[in-house]
């Protein structure tokens, strides 16, 4: 599951770890939710890695009502093939969403603790996504994308059973290729290198989206 995340890492340091065309990055945020607008990469009708700016929680083209979107911000990484939902957009819409850390609750006596979990050199990295365009008669597109997740790693199953897809560059351009094949790209998500993490427990202010601050990634003590 993938319900919160964060991205604020300076555009030189972005570029350092996905070496594209960053276009113009948003301000740092540090409490991403669903409907909002997030930074995904993904490869144009020539091939080419492109910067974009998406809202967060899928709309397929087919749909009557963009409201769907609001049930659709993760995806099931054993499933993305065969779901009406999710497969044209896997076949043919593949993305990375950049995050810097995701946010996860354990359930405690005292109720939901929310935890950080980011890279363990904190560096920024790509969750793995699939994008659709939706338009209402005449209007203009709506460009909106879903985060895949797969079952949690032994590091995060004491946290949720569930976790995004997490690349770095190298498995990302894989991800992005337009030519790969279905089973490659499943392998890719279920089986692909892992990315050593590390998660500390933050203030309860991050269950609000309207806090948006520095301080929700600050450790606090338990």
């Amino acid at each position: 599951m993938c319900g919160r995340f964060a991205f604020f890492s300076p555009r030189d340091a972005v570029i350092r770890a996905f070496p594209v065309d960053a276009g113009v990055l948003s301000e740092p945020r540090f409490n991403i939710a669903p409907s909002q607008n997030v930074l995904i990469l993904r490869a144009d009708d020539s091939g080419n890695i492109i910067t974009e700016s998406c809202r967060w929680g899928l709309v397929p083209f087919w749909a009557k009502d963009p409201a769907i979107g609001n049930r659709m911000i993760n995806a099931r990484a054993e499933t993305i093939a065969e779901k009406p939902a999710y497969r044209q957009s896997f076949k043919r819409r593949r993305c990375l969403i950049m995050a810097d850390g995701f946010y996860e609750w354990q359930q405690a006596e005292q109720g939901k603790r929310p935890y950080f979990i980011s890279r363990s050199d904190r560096q920024p990295f790509a969750m793995a996504g699939l994008w659709d365009q939706w338009v209402k008669d005449s209007g203009a597109p709506l460009r909106s994308c879903t985060v895949i997740t797969v079952p949690a790693s032994p590091f995060m199953q004491r946290l949720h059973h569930r976790m995004p897809v997490l690349m770095d560059w190298d498995a990302g351009k894989q991800w992005l290729e337009p030519a790969a094949a279905s089973q490659q790209l499943t392998q890719l998500l279920l089986h692909g290198q892992p990315i050593p993490l590390q998660a500390w427990q933050v203030s309860r202010q991050v269950n609000n989206p309207i806090n948006d601050s520095a301080d929700l990634v600050a450790p606090v003590v338990a």
